[in-house]
């Protein structure tokens, strides 16, 4: 699975390229720092995962509505320090959401469980 990375801070980009690139089967093939250059990368680079921060400087929610819609097959993971965004990342087209303060361990079960639904032809 080809994952694209987006979150402005570098520190979370390198742990979360550290944790996915240990896994079997999973490959981190890009980060992007910003919702500007979000829809060019997802474009350019084709991933079958995003790991998207909800706070991305310059991200709306119609950012990840269009990801949607010009990227069907994308699976969308949003990822907040903030528990409480859950809903509302939901709500705006995210396949899932997993808080920042949860353990790794909940982002690869998260991940996994993507990977099933796409699997078997349903969205989770």
């Amino acid at each position: 699975m080809r994952v694209l990375v987006a979150d402005d801070e570098s520190k979370v980009c390198s742990a979360l390229r550290l944790l996915l690139e240990q896994e079997l089967g999973l490959s981190v093939i890009g980060e992007v720092a910003g919702a500007a250059e979000l829809l060019s990368q997802v474009t350019l680079t084709g991933p079958d995962l995003l790991l998207i921060d909800w706070e991305l400087p310059g991200l709306t929610a119609s950012d990840l509505v269009t990801l949607r819609w010009q990227h069907p097959h994308l699976q969308i993971i949003a990822l907040s320090g903030r528990p409480e965004a859950r809903g509302a990342a939901l709500a705006a087209g995210a396949d899932a959401f997993v808080s920042k303060v949860s353990p790794p361990e909940f982002l690869l079960a998260t991940i996994q469980s993507l990977v099933v639904c796409s699997d078997d032809g349903s969205r989770p």
